[in-house]
Parts: structure tokens; sequence; C-alpha cells
């Protein structure tokens, strides 16, 4: 006889790979008994068309093309497809965004302009702004690349298995998000959970360096290769530069910048995990002087 709680367990494995996968919608509210309705009686047989040459003869004729406009008419200005504002070429938009960063002079000033920015299209499929977690005051950030689904829901970084491996790792090593600063590159979640694009990316570059220089701290962790190449430059995978520390520059000064794996990343591959204790215990001693 099957077990109840392991009954419970594949079945919450199963909605957690959907959720992972970015099935947030069921096609129907109403299960269906598709074995029953192979049961069912075929519908009745549809009327058959009439003949193509009567068909043809009752279809009116087709109106007359209009004229073409002079040729000294003003044309319409085209209609912009790109985002919602004014900002709607993703160059504008970054350049839009530049400009609103530079305004912001705390975190809650840089979240609400954030949550005003209206030339990134995820703004609009998102349901939730994911702006950080943490202590805004602590010696180290961590980053990811997007939200997921659970963020997205909740509204906060690193909330579902991913987030849930990520607070092992700090516990490991003796912090938690009372000693940490978390955040993403990116504050909406990408339909699908799909990659973000270069475009959308630099729209929200601008965002995430201010909000780096307001939190103003000692130590950043890149996980993953996205978060890595945003804010380094370099095009290596995750894998070649992982354990390696990299400088980044904030007003007045320096921080130092460690890559490492993404926590997702581990789940699909735990025998990495080896590789990301690695890069923790790295960050241990850079935090306590020794590295």
């Amino acid at each position: 006889m099957p077990n109840p709680a392991d009954a419970q367990a594949d079945l919450i494995a199963y909605l957690d790979f959907h959720t992972e996968a970015g099935v947030d919608l069921a096609l129907d509210e109403q299960p269906h008994d598709r074995f029953g309705e192979a049961d069912a009686p075929e519908p009745a047989p549809r009327p058959r068309p009439a003949p193509r040459r009567a068909a043809l003869a009752a279809v009116p004729p087709s109106p007359a093309p209009p004229s073409p406009p002079p040729q000294d008419a003003p044309r319409a200005p085209p209609r912009a497809t790109y985002g919602r504002s004014a900002a709607a070429e993703p160059e504008e938009a970054a350049g839009d965004a530049r400009a609103r960063a530079r305004d912001a002079a705390s975190l809650e000033e840089l979240e609400a302009i954030l949550a005003g920015f209206d030339s990134c299209p995820l703004r609009f499929t998102a349901k939730n702004l994911v702006f950080g977690d943490g202590n805004p005051q602590a010696r180290v950030m961590f980053l990811g690349e997007a939200p997921g689904a659970d963020e997205d829901r909740i509204g906060k970084p690193f909330m579902g298995r991913s987030g849930q491996l990520l607070d092992k790792m700090m516990a490991a090593i003796g912090l938690d998000r009372s000693s940490a600063y978390i955040a993403n590159v990116v504050p909406w979640r990408p339909p699908g959970n799909r990659n973000p694009t270069p475009q959308e990316v630099a729209m929200c570059k601008p965002f995430v360096e201010r909000q780096i220089e307001l939190v103003d701290p000692e130590l950043i962790v890149c996980l993953g290769a996205p978060a890595t190449q945003t804010l380094t430059g370099t095009k290596d995978g995750i894998l070649k530069t992982r354990g390696r520390f990299f400088s980044y520059a904030l007003p007045g000064r320096e921080a130092r910048l460690l890559a490492t794996l993404h926590p997702a990343f581990l789940l699909r591959q735990p025998l990495q995990k080896r590789l990301a204790w690695r890069d923790f215990r790295a960050l241990r001693g850079a935090l306590d002087g020794k590295a």
C-alpha cells in the first residue's frame, strides 16, 4: 500500500517541476474525462457546402482600392511597438533608465522610480516588481539574473527552490538574509522563465548599477553567467569565470566581485556543488580578510 506522505511529496515535486518550467496557467478550470469522451456519440455531420460556382456568384464584387494620397500629403508617424512610453526604442529606453537611475538618492527612491518605469515591456507581463531583499547595510551583495515564478508571486528575490538552496549555502559560511543583500540584474520575471533579451538587460542595467552604488558592498557575488557578464563585460562562461575575483568600480573606491554558480544550475547539476562550495569558502576568506 503506497505511503500517503510519499504520494504527497511526489505531487509537490510534480507541481514544482511545472512551476520551474514556467507553467502558471491551467488550460481549463474543470477536469475532463478524455476516456469518457471517446465513448460519446459522434456529432451530427455538417451540411455540405454549396458548389464553388454558386458560392462565387453569391460573393459581391470587391470595392475599388482607395486612391493613393497626394505626394505632398503629410504621413502619420509610425506607431510605437516597444513598451508603452515615449522611449519606445531600446537605445532610448536605456538612456532614459540612466537618467532616472541617477536621480535616486536612496534605495526607496530607486524602487519607486523602477515601479514607474514603463519603457521595459517586462513590467507589463510580470505580476510584481522584484527589487531586493536582505540588509542594505551588509558587506556582501548577491546578484542573480531575473526572478522566477515564486519570486514574481511574492515580490522578493530567491524565494523558490533556488532561494532555499542559496539560504543553505549562505548559512554554511555564517551568512543569512540579515547579513547579506540580494537582488537581480532584471527586476521583472520574463514570461515563461525565458532568459532576458540583451535589450531588456540594457534597459535594467543602469538601475542595478545604481542599486549596487546605494548598497555600497565590500563584496559582490554574481550568481551565474548572465549577472557576471553584465557587471564585468566578460564573454566567458561561468565554469571558466567561477571562483575568480574581479574589480568593480564604485564611486571613490573599488569593490571585489566574485563569480560563482547559480543555485538553479546546482539543482540541475548537483555534482557541481563542490565547485560552489570552494567559491563560498573563498568568499568567507575574503570577508575575514584572508583572501
